[in-house]
This record gives C-alpha cells, sequence and structure tokens, in this order.
C-alpha cells in the first residue's frame, strides 16, 4: 500500500502528482524546483540559491516521511547548463555525508518546469 507524503513546507505539486510517495519502507520524491514554499515565488539568478532551495524542498519531504538525507540512496540532478554542476555540486555536496553518500546521476536538459535551471529529486530506504 503506498502513502502519500505532502507538506506546506514544501512547493505545492505544480500538475497532478504528489511530493512523494511511501512504499513500505522506501520513499520516492518528486524532482524539487527552486520555488520558496512560503512565498510561492521562483528562486532565480544564482545557481547556488537554486540549488540550496530545491534542496531545502527535499530536506522537508524528507522531514515529512520522518526521514533525513542519510535514507537516501538515490539522486538525479536535471540541470539546464553542465557548465554550472561544480556550482551545483557544491551545494548538494553540503546535505551529504561522503562517506554516505547516495549513488546520483546529472544529466543537461533542454527545459525545466517554469524554465528553472536545476531540478533534484530523490529515492530514500528507511
Amino acid at each position: 500500500m503506498k502513502k502519500i507524503i505532502n507538506t506546506p513546507n514544501a512547493p505545492a505539486p505544480i500538475g497532478p502528482y504528489n511530493q512523494a510517495t511511501l512504499i513500505k519502507d522506501t520513499l520516492y520524491v518528486s524532482g524539487q524546483i527552486p520555488i520558496d514554499p512560503k512565498t510561492g515565488e521562483l528562486i532565480s539568478g544564482d545557481i547556488q540559491a537554486e540549488t540550496k532551495q530545491s534542496m531545502e524542498n527535499l530536506k522537508a519531504i524528507l522531514a515529512a516521511a520522518d526521514m533525513t538525507f542519510e535514507h537516501v540512496v538515490k539522486a538525479t540532478i536535471f540541470i539546464k547548463d553542465m557548465h554550472q554542476f561544480t556550482q551545483i555540486n557544491e551545494v548538494y555536496g553540503n546535505y551529504f555525508n561522503p562517506d554516505t553518500a547516495p549513488a546520483r546521476e546529472t544529466v543537461e536538459v533542454a527545459n525545466l518546469p517554469k524554465f528553472v535551471n536545476v531540478e533534484i529529486s530523490l529515492i530514500a530506504v528507511k
């Protein structure tokens, strides 16, 4: 049986999906973009600020499922410009212990929802 996870501490979905779905001990977190959940406004203009907001949104969803970044086993980062990889990676790395960091792929794409520069999704296991 699946349990839907939604929290007001992360942006509301902008389509027919939920923030996350919990199946047994596995949490599938929808891609998060840099929307400030308090204001509903996009964070833009600074890729590190955009990445931080995306990560904070993910952190809030993990917390709503009683998990942390230590539970994350897989991450996917979608970016609009691979030249920003180093800046994104610097911020992303602050959320994980390097010794237990999850598997990950980073993919450059033509466009993302709301034409943001970064979107990050996770899979976590408790």
